[in-house]
This record gives structure tokens, sequence and C-alpha cells, in this order.
């Protein structure tokens, strides 16, 4: 397995956190490691001549991360054409082409701007009639399978702990699939909406079981806005309210944080709580 390029020691003893966490001092050094691990990845699976499937998310998260790899496609010829994406979700019903659709979201922060095959980016059909979406969610996971599964999943995180748009109460074994919007989500993104009333009620997710499936997840988080819910999802027990915590029992995922999404952490809140271990 690629030995990640985030280093997963914190140099504390883990009394409180269940999950890997690293810490970084802004969202913009934390998104060039991960798009380093990324980077690294792509090269392996090129000399290996093999496809490398990543698993990709949308929202403010990872505009750093995606632009990171821009610069390394353009400046250092990093080349995307053994690439497979796979996006999280969309909103639904939403057009391909409008100003909200992750679609539009992925080509302006990301497709357009590197090599890969038009034909090798996925992201949720939000055009579909609603009879079709059972059967195309279906097909949207057997292409993971048949290509071995995703290589690496990136993830944000809801202030709810959502996941994809996986919501509180979502199980660990639930599949790819229409979903209701939780209210907290659609505040979230009503600005986007001008307005709540015109804030999408559903959506299209990946289910929390192919994205637990992952060789391998980097779930990220910037801002004192995410601080509670990572604490939850990082030392509280694991629960299908914060659905980000079932991400402990993954065997190769990491939590990457700025400082201030990391400031209600026991270490760093209370650190003199922690011991540092001695090696």
């Amino acid at each position: 397995m690629l030995k990640s390029s985030i280093d997963k020691a914190t140099g504390f003893e883990k009394r409180f956190e269940n999950i890997g966490t690293v810490v970084y001092a802004d969202s913009t050094s934390a998104s060039k490691s991960i798009a380093e691990e990324i980077a690294s990845l792509i090269k392996v699976k090129q000399s290996q001549r093999q496809p490398c499937i990543l698993g990709l998310a949308t929202g403010s998260s990872p505009k750093g991360l995606y632009a990171e790899l821009v610069r390394l496609h353009k400046e250092e010829g990093l080349s995307f054409k053994n690439v497979i994406s796979f996006n999280l979700d969309e909103y639904y019903p939403m057009e391909p082409d409008s100003v909200n659709s992750y679609v539009r979201f992925m080509q302006e922060q990301l497709f357009n701007h590197v090599d890969i095959l038009p034909e090798n980016c996925f992201v949720p059909d939000g055009t579909l009639p609603k009879d079709k979406i059972r059967e195309y969610c279906s097909d949207y996971e057997a292409k993971i399978e048949a290509l071995g599964g995703i290589d690496l999943q990136i993830l944000g995180i809801g202030g709810n702990g959502h996941i994809g748009f996986n919501e509180s109460g979502s199980l660990q074994n639930s599949k790819t699939r229409l979903v209701a919007l939780d209210h907290i989500t659609r505040v979230a993104a009503s600005g986007d909406f001008s307005g709540l009333e015109n804030t999408p009620r559903t959506a299209i997710t990946l289910g929390v079981k192919k994205i637990m499936e992952a060789k391998r997840v980097i779930l990220m988080a910037w801002g004192e806005s995410k601080s509670n819910i990572i604490k939850a999802s990082v030392e509280d027990t694991v629960t299908s309210h914060v659905p980000a915590s079932y991400l402990q029992e993954h065997d190769n995922a990491t939590f990457v944080l700025d400082q201030a999404a990391a400031s209600k952490l026991t270490r760093i809140n209370t650190p003199w709580l922690v011991e540092k271990i001695v090696w």
C-alpha cells in the first residue's frame, strides 16, 4: 500500500482521538499535503499501468486542493490521463449546466484545467426521472466495483457530521440513493440558492458503505465552525447521528484539519489532559 505523505504521528498518546488526525497551520498547507499524496498515488498507478480511482468531493473545503492539483499539472507535468473519478453527490433535481451543479463545479475547479478524459469523470445525474434513480444508483456502484473500488476518497464534513449527503441517521451499510436533505444542510447551502425556499430538498449520494470500502479516506475540514462536529467525529463514540464518526472503523482514514477546525480537540483545547508519547 502506498505510504501516505501525510504524517499520521501526532506525538500525543491516543487517549482521546479514535482516528488519525493531522493538524496544519492553515488550509493552504493542508491542501498541498493532500495534493502531494494524490499526485504520488497517481504516479504509482501510472508506473503500474493501472487506472487511479479517485472519489471526489465538492463544496468550499476541496477548492484549495483542486487548485494545487491544477498547479501540479500545469507547472510540474502531473498527468491525469489514468485517473477515473467518481463524485460523491449531486443535488436533485439539478441540470448539469446550472450555476449550483456539481458537474459545473468540478469542471470549473478541476476537470477543465487538467488532462483527465471526459469519459472518466462521473458525477451523479441530477436530471433523471425519479423512477430511474434506483437503477442508476445501482449502476453507479457497479462501475466502481468493476474498477476494483475507490483507491482514495476525499471527503468534507457537514455541520451535522454528514459525509457526502449521508445525513444524520444514515446507516453504515447504506447504499447510493436519493436522500432527503437535513434542514441544517439546506440552511448552509441556502446562500448559494438565493434563499431557503429555492434550495433543493433532495440529492443523490454515494452510500456510506462505498465510502467505507475505499482503500484510503481523507476527510478535510477548515474553520472554527467545524470544530464541534470534528470533536464529536474524532473523540466521541461511533453513531449514526454523526455519520463521519463511522470513519473511526476504517483502517486507513485520516482527518486533515486546520488549527481552527481542530480547536475543540482535547489535545489542543485542554492539552494538559494529554500525555506526550515517550519514544
